[in-house]
């Protein structure tokens, strides 16, 4: 497993989850109405971006397993994302792309705080940030960014790991 820079290889894959109900259904964006030229134009995208880092999660074999990103990064704080294709799921690449993610936002690019946000219907994602022990929050302790209206802020579980919390989980 590693992570990579999205390439235009990846396209028919990434349209696979888009498209795969069982992975977008609680979801915020409706991914069922996109099309491999919105895939082509955000991969293009994400190689100039840079308040934004999205990067594909890739088995031995350098085949697209998912995209993990940092978004909205401002100010020492960004907002983590992941998707994973179904048949990815169980496998591990969750794990290891959030892991590898956070690394490099604390030490790569000096953040101080990564906060994300869950549907309350997405038991598979609750169930698997509560037992990797990530701390959920009150979205009021956090400066949320990006495409949120009040509802959906109020609606989603949130959870934030900080620069301090990431170092005590590490192994020594």
């Amino acid at each position: 497993m590693t992570l990579r820079k999205l390439n235009l290889k990846d396209i028919l894959y990434m349209l696979e989850w888009m498209h795969d109900i069982s992975v977008t259904k609680d979801l915020q964006t409706n991914f069922s109405e996109k099309t491999a030229d919105d895939c082509k134009k955000f991969i293009i995208n994400s190689w100039k971006m840079d308040n934004n880092i999205h990067l594909a999660i890739v088995n031995d074999f350098d085949e697209y397993q998912g995209t993990v990103s940092l978004k909205n990064i401002k100010n020492g704080n960004a907002e983590f994302a992941i998707t994973i294709r179904s048949s990815a799921m169980g496998h591990g690449f969750s794990k290891f792309a959030m892991d590898e993610i956070i690394h490099k936002g604390f030490e790569e690019l000096g953040l101080n705080t990564i906060y994300w946000c869950v549907s309350a219907k997405n038991k598979r994602a609750i169930r698997f940030y509560d037992k990797n022990n990530y701390r959920r929050i009150s979205p009021s302790e956090i400066e949320i960014r990006g495409k949120y209206n009040k509802k959906q802020v109020q609606s989603y579980i949130w959870y934030l790991i900080t620069k301090t919390e990431k170092k005590m989980k590490s192994p020594v």
